[in-house]
């Protein structure tokens, strides 16, 4: 399900009419319209004022559920995370950030060099 799709059926799910959420969020009751029917992508600012008006994470319009959980042989360490010190979790993080980093540098010099 694309961006339009979850968009259109969480404001169904949480009741405004285009209208009302076009409103809340700023923008005109049109460009909504836009957005539900995949004709057009909001910004930023406009996505980040959706969710806030939709009460919902960014995540939740943006990607499916199954694109939103840990891969499965990573959920036991996903949820053991939740038991660190706010101090280990932000070294995990920096960790786990230096690890895709490095991921993805070695994948664009391995296409540089391929290409």
């Amino acid at each position: 399900m694309g961006f339009s799709e979850r968009l259109e059926r969480i404001r169904k799910e949480r009741k405004p009419g285009v209208g009302e959420l076009a409103k809340l969020v700023n923008i005109h009751s049109t460009q909504l319209r836009r957005y539900e029917k995949g004709e057009s992508q909001p910004t930023l600012d406009v996505l980040r004022s959706l969710a806030v008006a939709l009460n919902v994470s960014g995540d939740m319009l943006l990607f499916d559920e199954e694109e939103r959980i840990p891969p499965e042989d990573f959920v036991l360490q996903f949820q053991a995370l939740t038991q660190l010190s706010p101090e280990d979790k932000k070294s995990t993080r920096s960790l786990v950030d230096g690890l895709i980093l490095r991921h993805q540098a070695k994948n664009l010099i391995d296409g540089l060099q391929t290409g």
